[in-house]
């Protein structure tokens, strides 16, 4: 009887050990969200990311430009691809990432596709925007190589944040269309780059340009100029305060806004052909540039001729005087004389911001031309007089020889009709800088 009982019990053991797994399936272990700073990185002997992977390793930085190089011992130098994955904590927010590859790439944030460019291309650089809880993320990034050389990189940054920095996307066409080609990180917008391009990766013709970044405000009212050749468009606290898309000599558009606090800043700029250039400055309402050397329309440095009955005079402008004449068609410059204008200062040699004093009457011109003479050559800046009324615009920074030959000019052809304009001759400010 007792043996009886043990064989019992022993048989109804077995048969629950036998028919648990039957009934009940184990749960897998949870799989591990590491937040350690590195990627697990997966390569393969081929461009699909198929089949048995040929090295398995973990990297610290996704940063890699390996040339005509392999990527690892076991892996071909072309015709290979690879896939990393981490996981990464964040704040809540929006951020933007960046790939650079050559070739393909595609980017996914929480099996999200946000960068998908998997095509054979030299290096190139693309970028996504996406908005992120406070949590673990899992990113996933996929390439492939084919010949020539290879580049992998990915980073990602708060897309909003203050910096003290442009973030600039250069395009390799005038309408900021498709991918940027090069990204850069701009400490100013304050660019004249001649008949020349921005960088080796852009033409000199028919490119365009995007910069964007966050600036805090003190609470006031601001006036902000985008000075460009050829079309500008300017954001501000996404308000299109600037709107001159088109074709254009290097030319000055204002406008004012109320601002206060951490603001976004666009701008959007193109360039058509011949001479490139894009300065953006700002600055808040009553306030002038810092004091530097004037040459007032009353002083002996400014001169002037032409026919002496086309000459005006008023009780206004900078210090109460201006000088004034009324523009000359652009076809007629040389059939009868026209009168013209020049600012001599007294310089030390050195690097100084040219300022041209634009009163608020007797400036219905939107072609002032003004060519400023300085240690490299001659510049030509068209300003909008009619857009820029009592206030100080900037030509731009050069450096100045101090010799007496240092100034800035200005004559009545303009490409208006003719005598349909007055141009104001007022004051001219040289700020070292």
């Amino acid at each position: 009887m007792r043996w009886n009982l043990r064989f019992l019990l022993t048989t109804l053991t077995l048969t629950m050990v036998v028919i648990s797994p039957a009934h009940a399936q184990t749960p897998e272990p949870p799989i591990t969200k590491h937040t350690a700073p590195y990627w697990d990185a997966v390569y393969w002997n081929n461009t699909s990311l198929a089949g048995d992977p040929a090295a398995i390793t973990q990297e610290t930085d996704l940063d890699h430009d390996w040339g005509a190089g392999s990527p690892h011992s076991k892996v071909n130098a072309d015709r290979f691809s690879a896939r990393w994955t981490r996981y990464i904590d964040v704040s809540a927010g929006a951020y933007r990432f960046t790939a650079t590859s050559d070739d393909g790439i595609r980017v996914y944030v929480d099996d999200k596709l946000i960068i998908d460019q998997w095509y054979d291309h030299p290096p190139q650089t693309f970028t996504a925007d996406i908005s992120l809880t406070a949590d673990h993320h899992l990113i996933r990034v996929e390439y492939y190589e084919n010949r020539g050389g290879a580049v992998a990189k990915v980073s990602w940054e708060p897309a909003s944040a203050p910096s003290d920095v442009w973030r600039g996307e250069y395009f390799d066409n005038p309408s900021l269309s498709g991918a940027p080609r090069l990204i850069l990180k701009d400490a100013r917008i304050d660019f004249d780059w001649g008949y020349r391009s921005p960088a080796w990766e852009i033409p000199n013709d028919r490119f365009s340009v995007r910069w964007t970044r966050e600036v805090t405000f003190e609470p006031g009212s601001y006036r902000f100029t985008a000075t460009t050749d050829d079309g500008v468009r300017l954001w501000v606290n996404d308000h299109l305060l600037v709107d001159n898309w088109r074709d254009q000599a290097f030319t000055a558009r204002s406008g004012t806004i109320y601002l206060e606090g951490n603001v976004p800043l666009k701008m959007e700029y193109y360039e058509k052909g011949g001479v490139a250039a894009a300065r953006l400055t700002w600055e808040r309402e009553g306030e002038n540039p810092a004091d530097g050397i004037i040459v007032d329309d009353t002083d002996p440095g400014f001169v002037k001729g032409g026919p002496a009955f086309s000459w005006g005079t008023a009780a206004e402008g900078h210090e109460g005087h201006l000088t004034w004449a009324r523009n000359q068609a652009w076809f007629a410059r040389w059939q009868y004389p026209y009168n013209w204008g020049r600012w001599y200062p007294s310089l030390a040699p050195g690097r100084y911001e040219v300022f041209v004093y634009v009163p608020e009457r007797y400036t219905t011109s939107a072609e002032a031309r003004y060519w400023v003479k300085h240690r490299d050559g001659l510049t030509l800046r068209v300003v909008d007089q009619s857009a820029n009324g009592n206030r100080w615009v900037s030509l731009g920074t050069y450096w100045f020889n101090g010799d007496g030959e240092d100034r800035v000019s200005l004559a009545t052809p303009t490409h208006e009709p003719n005598r349909s304009r007055l141009l104001a001759f007022d004051a001219v400010k040289w700020v070292a800088r």
